[in-house]
């Protein structure tokens, strides 16, 4: 089971009433951004995995987070449920599943050479050179990325250039009109 639920309905809700449903933690954390997208963004991802945690296990209670040494964070008291967050500024995303997953979303904009050459390997690189269009092929294997690192929990760590393994890793890719997500899990399901 894997649920993904994905919302561009950033300023769709009323915040003030937002913040007052979610948990004291989460409500500290959405605040922490400075400016009031950052806070919808944070807090309509948290409100998706509210939603995911409902919908598939019944729980109606605001998740409580732990985090490993990474940052990654799991549900306390619920080792059982695996999820991941991410938002860009046009959408908020969430994957629940019975399995460890990571997500990525980024939006669309024009890659920086130097950042491609920093982070991806010699084979990415011809890949993004030679597609039709590089900016997406570059966001497509940065989310890949980043997500495989969410999925792993280590965060973005010095081997960008050799994290995507497609025999250890199965990545789904969607591509939406102002931004791209990848999810990623174990091939096998398990660890």
């Amino acid at each position: 089971m894997m649920k993904v639920l994905v919302s561009e309905d950033i300023w769709e809700f009323d915040l003030e009433a937002a913040l007052k449903d979610i948990s004291a933690q989460r409500r500290e954390q959405a605040l922490k951004f400075k400016h009031e997208q950052g806070q919808r963004l944070c807090v309509l991802a948290y409100q998706l995995l509210k939603e995911g945690l409902q919908q598939e296990y019944g729980i109606t209670e605001n998740p409580v987070f732990e985090y490993n040494e990474h940052g990654k964070p799991l549900i306390v008291g619920h080792p059982e449920i695996f999820f991941n967050l991410s938002h860009c500024k046009e959408a908020a995303i969430c994957v629940v599943s019975e399995q460890p997953v990571g997500v990525d979303v980024e939006s669309l904009r024009k890659y920086k050479d130097r950042l491609a050459e920093y982070t991806m390997n010699e084979e990415e690189l011809h890949q993004i050179k030679t597609a039709s269009h590089p900016d997406s092929e570059f966001i497509r294997l940065w989310t890949m990325k980043e997500a495989t690192t969410k999925l792993i929990g280590t965060g973005i760590s010095n081997d960008m250039k050799t994290v995507i393994d497609r025999q250890k890793y199965k990545y789904t890719t969607v591509e939406r009109q102002q931004y791209i997500y990848t999810i990623c899990s174990y091939s096998n399901g398990l660890l």
